[in-house]
């Protein structure tokens, strides 16, 4: 099955590998305990290549929507989930060699009950102004694991099947009609 979110220029890169082209595998993970030292909040970033990079993101991002941000280098594998239909898709996520200040931002995610979103975009080497799968791929951490070295961790899509519809409660203080 063919995956429609990729751009021409990505499903081309990806069927002939230019010498002169490399896709960025990028990683933005976001939580409301991520703040800068200012307070304002802000959200990792992480480019799998050597090299940072300054990316623009889409223009419904959840954060700097639309505006060329800093992803920086580090060594990261993913596994995407498959373009078949599968009931909740799941990706599986390894950091390495980790620094304190990513373990700090993680360990105070631990201590709220919010989930971390986790959204992968990938960009072609030639053109970073904007993300090469429309829409990005955005799911929720479900599974964390850390130690000195790396951190790995399971990330799936909103499982919608065991959410509750209609969403809403109906109360008797809501709606006094319910009451006999």
């Amino acid at each position: 099955m063919t995956d429609t979110t990729l751009s021409e220029a990505l499903q081309e890169a990806y069927a002939s590998a230019p010498s002169n082209t490399t896709i960025l595998h990028t990683l933005e993970l976001r939580h409301p305990s991520f703040v800068d030292e200012d307070g304002k909040p802000t959200a990792i970033r992480v480019v799998r290549d050597n090299i940072s990079h300054a990316c623009a993101l889409e223009k419904n991002a959840p954060m700097n929507a639309g505006e060329y941000v800093e992803f920086v280098s580090m060594a990261f594998d993913l596994e995407l989930p498959p373009v078949e239909a599968i009931p909740v898709p799941e990706i599986t996520l390894t950091l390495d060699n980790v620094s304190t200040e990513l373990m700090q931002y993680l360990d105070r995610a631990i201590e709220t009950q919010e989930m971390i979103e986790m959204t992968y975009r990938p960009y072609l080497s030639t053109d970073c102004s904007y993300p090469q799968m429309d829409p990005p791929i955005t799911l929720v951490i479900t599974e964390v694991s850390a130690d000195i070295s790396k951190i790995s961790a399971t990330a799936r899509m909103m499982d919608i099947g065991n959410k509750s519809f209609p969403a809403e409660n109906y109360t008797v203080k809501k709606y006094p009609g319910l009451s006999r």
